[in-house]
């Protein structure tokens, strides 16, 4: 059963398209991952499903509803953290909680107080006091405290220390455990792919790719390191190796998917000491169709 169906999906923002055409079909029980760099589109979308914005051709539908006409009831079924928090400056940490979680229906006190352990977060503190990291605290307890049948979140660890990118992940695989559909949208690969079943990859409005890590992971060659008894010759002429580095009985090159057995298989003759063979990451896929794009944006958060 499909939680988030989109067909289609259209917006302009005057003359700009933003969303060209772009289909997803999220399944009930899914980690289902949207990335994309800023402009993308991500947003965007999310914003639609959430029925804060209305699109202007194509089909959406969410948990069976149209998220534009009946957002009221599809937003107590559903929790939402966004990228940028902004919170009620003069109520605390466990107002704005308690006040969010009492719109879906309410909540279990003993989870309000495991997810504020877990988190370490003060609730007494006024909003207007908290860190970027502890207004993201607050907006994550929020949603995690409701027991919902969708989680999205756009850009969740914003602000987060490591540990507590770790609690977050561990809390979106309690969620999946317990059968809850949770979209994700973030630049942060690893995250993606340490917690998503499938992913969607869109650029300048257009969904380019979509299937699990292993559908992906073909886009991509795999790097193998050997050494070998003898050396190794031959390896630049073999299909689907490229950018081999060979010196003496060391070599190291990068492999297409599809031809790994036979370079695996040619390089036993010359018999094998030890091989590293390191599968595609994520952020191989976003440099692929990124490129300089990419490498530039990462160029310039290190050094903010």
């Amino acid at each position: 059963m499909s939680i988030i169906k989109v067909k289609n999906l259209t917006k302009y923002y005057g003359k700009f398209k933003a969303l060209d055409k772009i289909n997803l079909s999220i399944k009930e029980g899914e980690v289902f991952g949207f990335i994309g760099p800023n402009g993308a589109g991500k947003s965007t979308t999310l914003r639609i499903l959430l029925g804060l914005l209305r699109k202007d051709d194509g089909e959406v539908v969410l948990m069976g509803k149209d998220p534009w006409h009946d957002a009221v009831e599809l937003h107590r079924k559903l929790a939402y953290v966004p990228g940028e928090v902004n919170l009620w400056p003069n109520l605390t940490g466990g107002e704005v909680i308690d006040l969010l979680g009492r719109l879906r229906g309410g909540f279990k006190s003993e989870r309000r107080e495991e997810l504020l352990k877990r988190f370490k977060l003060d609730p007494t503190k006024k909003c207007s006091a908290y860190s970027t990291g502890n207004r993201q605290k607050v907006a994550l307890i929020a949603a995690l405290v409701s027991d919902v049948d969708l989680y999205i979140f756009d850009e969740p660890t914003i602000g987060l220390d490591p540990l507590m990118e770790g609690i977050f992940r561990q809390c979106v695989k309690e969620l999946k455990k317990a059968g809850k559909t949770i979209l994700l949208s973030s630049h942060i690969l690893a995250e993606v792919e340490a917690l998503c079943d499938r992913v969607s990859i869109i650029r300048e409005g257009k969904i380019i790719e979509t299937g699990t890590f292993s559908d992906l992971r073909h886009l991509t060659r795999t790097s193998i390191t050997v050494d070998t008894i003898q050396p190794i010759t031959g390896l630049e002429n073999l299909e689907g190796v490229h950018n081999p580095v060979v010196e003496d009985t060391h070599a190291h090159f990068n492999v297409d998917a599809e031809k790994i057995d036979p370079v695996i298989r040619y390089i036993t003759q010359f018999g094998v000491r030890s091989l590293l063979s390191t599968p595609p990451t994520l952020e191989e896929l976003f440099i692929r169709y990124y490129g300089d794009e990419y490498i530039s944006s990462q160029q310039e958060m290190s050094e903010e």
